[in-house]
């Protein structure tokens, strides 16, 4: 029986990468494109299957930013497949991301130069808004949506027959300063893409603790400074031209500037190749490229806390009961 893969975000930079360097180690796999726009999908599953033909590709539209189309989508998947083996959770957002010009003056005459600049601390800022669910866009894209897709498919996730992954895209740039209990949707902060990729990581850790028993494992990775069109969003493309050569050179003293999303796959790669009962709940995994253009994989101990991870995890519980209330209530007057 084929393994199936299910991928967030897949028509597009580093889900894309992912989708062919699956298929390049193994055609036999059946992968579940799950994106929000249905022409950009079915181009690239045409791609794939013309490159892979002995390979089964499918679609599922679902934007994880509507709570609607989430439910929708996992009532289709839990039609079509009796058990999911990974779940890539992979579509994000940093929406108008700004550069804060007097961190970055700053960053160039510290200490921490290196680590300033490749994993962007404090550099950027964005502006975040509503959702038609009522709730923060850069939460609900990034971790809510995602969480809801879990809960709904845990049928399938979780079965006898053998263990299921979760394999989350975070972030280095994910910072515990940046997250708070009291405002877990960082609606009062200037910088919600990390707060919440370190939401991405509590959350993790508390799904290896309520469902490894059921065979249900999750690890986080973070892919490196790749362009893609998140970047693009920071600078205009003519301008990382520009900074390549020095990008080059940085790169010999700190590998997390992967560049492409081929090279950014690398954790992908390697987490989807190891028995998910092995790995290290607070470890981070690592896309690195060295100068010489090398890919490896290291790990990063995550700054998490056990009941910090826990309580979020409640806090998004009644977070979804709360809204499927309101969505209940809303079909009712309908």
């Amino acid at each position: 029986m084929r393994k199936v893969v299910l991928i967030t975000g897949a028509s597009s930079g580093v889900g894309l990468a992912l989708c062919r360097r699956l298929l390049e180690a193994d055609d036999e796999l059946h992968l579940c494109l799950a994106c929000r726009n249905m022409g950009k999908a079915e181009a690239v599953r045409a791609a794939l299957l013309a490159s892979y033909p002995t390979s089964e590709v499918t679609t599922v539209q679902v934007d994880v930013s509507n709570l609607q189309s989430v439910l929708r989508a996992s009532k289709e998947l839990k039609q079509r497949f009796q058990r999911l083996d990974c779940l890539y959770l992979n579509a994000g957002i940093m929406p108008n991301p700004q550069l804060n010009i007097k961190a970055v003056f700053s960053g160039l005459f510290s200490r921490k130069v290196i680590h300033v600049f490749s994993t962007a601390e404090g550099l950027l800022t964005q502006d975040d808004k509503v959702t038609a669910d009522g709730l923060q866009e850069v939460f609900e894209t990034n971790v809510f949506g995602h969480f809801i897709l879990i809960q709904e498919l845990e049928p399938l996730l979780c079965q006898n027959d053998g263990p299921s992954q979760l394999i989350w895209t975070s972030s280095r740039n994910a910072k515990k300063s940046n997250f708070s209990l009291e405002d877990f949707q960082h609606s009062k902060g200037q910088e919600p893409y990390s707060s919440s990729k370190y939401a991405i990581d509590l959350l993790s850790l508390a799904l290896n603790r309520n469902f490894n028993q059921r065979g249900l494992y999750s690890s986080v990775l973070c892919p490196g400074t790749m362009l893609t069109n998140l970047t693009y969003g920071v600078l205009p493309p003519f301008i990382w031209t520009l900074l390549l050569p020095f990008i080059w050179l940085l790169r010999f003293f700190a590998n997390a500037f992967t560049l492409t999303t081929y090279n950014g796959t690398e954790a992908m790669i390697w987490l989807f190749h190891q028995k998910p009962e092995s790995l290290d709940p607070l470890a981070k995994y690592l896309s690195n490229t060295t100068g010489f253009g090398s890919n490896y994989v290291t790990t990063q101990k995550m700054d998490l806390d056990e009941d910090t991870a826990e309580n979020f995890y409640q806090k998004l519980l009644e977070l979804e009961k709360h809204i499927k209330d309101t969505v209940q209530k809303t079909d009712n007057q309908s």
